[in-house]
């Protein structure tokens, strides 16, 4: 990561610019974005942040040949596949189920079903867009425990059997709706540690999710295992390890000698920083698992991964152009730099600054300075990094190319169908 070299901006109260703070005795001033917390960034010679997988070779050659209107997001399939193989050789005992909603082009889909994927998927669309690659209904698991009646009528109607839940209220929909259904029950987990955490909007407390799996056999329901989500981008193998000891015991209390464990997704791919590998997770999910059955809480477990993010990210580079490059005096000494793409037109990720894109210019070098990046929407929240640090080119200008590596998942899918007139982030698969 570049050093950034931060000072306060000093001079007498005489020079203090207009609409900044009081001046305070020692004669430093504040500009009001900064007393949001939003320091001042003096502008920098370093280099930008260099990504930590290079860009695969497909991508590049299309990227240097392409002559198309941005913003658009280009894949290779021959990535998702690679880390697929990848994620399997790490798990070989496990069921992978690909996360639908990271990433759901048809051709995606078709080539993780060629492989041997299973699907998690969160809506009868997306059931409908498994189907469509050739999935087999029987290896679909509705993973999303919101959803309404007709939904889970439409899934049940089209052969989906396994289902996860996390209330008495989903349990008795699904009893009327999918009966004799195989049943997940979602464990609410720690998730500390993820870049974007749910907030227990998800999973139910130990006691709650025994007797959930207990209510289920009564209903009429098969009672398949325990399910947990450790948040999402979660970078510590540990996380997973402790939710798998609560899980098991939760089995364990509920009578389930041999449950089906799902372990979620949340793997983590390299944006900014390097983290662990697939296999160290690995390590981490058996080892944890031995543990609950050397204890005597179950005998076995069936593994079951619903991995997104880290099957597709590294296979996908946002282009994006230049609208306008500002500056602001008296509000902020960094520039301003608005693209074409923002938060509602696939950087939906950049919220909270959760996830930090590596950013390039291709056909610009020099040194660098600091910069806020924005979206090109008229809404104030389109505001993509103040705080991250963004360190683009001096000479950048209107109409330059930016791309965002490693940005295959949760992009294309959380792009807005038309907010403020921007329309959807068009897609190119190779």
């Amino acid at each position: 990561m570049p050093r950034r070299s931060r000072q306060r901006n000093r001079s007498s109260c005489q020079d203090r610019p207009r609409g900044s703070l009081p001046c305070p005795r020692d004669g430093t001033w504040t500009d009001p974005l900064n007393a949001r917390g939003f320091e001042q960034v003096v502008e920098s010679r370093a280099e930008p942040p260099r990504p930590t997988h290079p860009v695969p070779a497909a991508l590049e050659r299309f990227l240097g040949t392409a002559d198309l209107p941005t913003p658009f997001l280009v894949l290779d399939r021959n990535v998702v596949a690679d880390r697929y193989a990848a994620l399997a050789a790490a798990f070989p005992d496990a069921t992978v189920h690909y996360a639908v909603k990271a990433c759901p082009e048809p051709a995606v889909l078709d080539t993780l079903r060629a492989l041997g994927s299973s699907f998690d998927v969160a809506s009868p669309a997306e059931v409908r867009l498994a189907l469509d690659a050739g999935a087999d209904p029987s290896t679909l698991c509705y993973g999303n425990p919101i959803r309404s009646p007709a939904d889970v009528a439409t899934a049940c109607s089209a052969g989906v059997r396994r289902y996860v839940t996390d209330s008495a209220e989903d349990l008795e929909v699904l009893a009327m709706h999918a009966p004799g259904a195989r049943v997940l029950v979602r464990l609410l987990v720690p998730d500390a540690g993820s870049a974007t955490p749910f907030a227990a909007k998800f999973g139910a407390a130990p006691d709650e999710a025994v007797r959930l799996l207990r209510a289920a056999e009564l209903k009429g329901l098969h009672a398949d295992g325990v399910a947990f989500h450790v948040g999402s981008q979660q970078a510590r193998p540990r996380a997973f390890a402790s939710a798998v000891g609560d899980a098991l015991g939760v089995a364990a209390r509920a009578g389930l000698r041999r449950p089906v464990l799902d372990v979620g997704g949340g793997f983590p791919v390299a944006y900014r920083t390097p983290v662990p590998g697939p296999e160290a997770f690995a390590a981490a999910i058996s080892s944890a698992v031995d543990d609950a059955v050397r204890a005597g809480l179950v005998d076995a477990a069936g593994l079951l991964l619903e991995p997104g993010r880290a099957l597709v990210a590294e296979a996908g580079v946002l282009r994006a152009s230049v609208v306008r490059v500002s500056r602001r005096p008296g509000i902020d000494h960094r520039r301003w730099v608005y693209l074409d793409v923002g938060r509602y037109s696939g950087l939906a990720e950049t919220e909270g600054e959760a996830i930090g894109y590596v950013l390039r210019v291709p056909g610009r070098d020099g040194p660098c300075g600091p910069v806020v990046l924005a979206g090109p929407t008229c809404d104030g929240d389109d505001v993509l990094y103040r705080r991250t640090p963004c360190l683009l080119p001096l000479t950048l200008g209107q109409g330059d190319t930016v791309d965002l590596l490693v940005a295959g998942a949760y992009t294309a899918s959380y792009a807005s169908v038309g907010f403020n007139g921007f329309g959807p982030l068009t897609v190119h698969v190779l």
